[in-house]
């Protein structure tokens, strides 16, 4: 399984694609198919059949997967996308840090 840059509730900014540039929530990743699940970008539209008694049919707008390159995580203080690195404390904790300001993200 690969190391991914991001992870679920991370803020992410979308680089490529149709909703290049807007920035949502992970929501779901799928680390063997290197896809994530973003709040608000790809959006497709799925036609559901009625199936009776309760479900109605229509049309109904959810979230697809993107691959995982064409989203970056995005930096709360630089408020843009940036890469991510590791870093290990002096007290032997792990977090991520944002490479353009050294501000600390989260825990790795």
């Amino acid at each position: 399984m690969p190391k991914l840059h991001v992870r679920k509730g991370d803020m992410v900014i979308a680089i490529a694609g149709k909703d290049k540039g807007k920035t949502g929530r992970v929501l779901q990743i799928f680390p063997k198919k290197e896809r994530v699940i973003v709040e608000g970008i790809n959006f497709v539209k799925k036609h559901i059949r009625p199936r009776p008694p309760e479900q109605q049919g229509g049309i109904l707008e959810q979230e697809a997967p993107l691959h995982i390159s064409n989203v970056m995580l995005s930096c709360q203080k630089c408020n843009r996308g940036s890469r991510s690195g590791r870093r290990k404390l002096e007290n032997g904790t792990k977090i991520r840090f944002c490479r353009r300001c050294n501000e600390q993200i989260g825990k790795a």
